[in-house]
């Protein structure tokens, strides 16, 4: 992938994070409503994870 394209797909994770947390203040959401929903997500990526290394393989 080229570095522009990397760059920019970077800087689009960080933009949409930002408005969904801008949102989220916006409209009273508690911060450990969005913490524990940010584990839940992190711990179900966790569990999908099949733990091979290389999944091309």
């Amino acid at each position: 992938m080229p570095l522009p394209h990397f760059l920019t797909l970077i800087a689009a994770v960080i933009i949409a994070a930002a408005v969904t947390l801008s949102a989220a203040f916006a409209v009273g959401l508690a911060e450990m409503v969005i913490l524990l929903s940010a584990l839940g997500a992190a711990v179900a990526l966790h569990l999908a994870h099949d733990g091979r290394k290389n999944p091309r393989a």
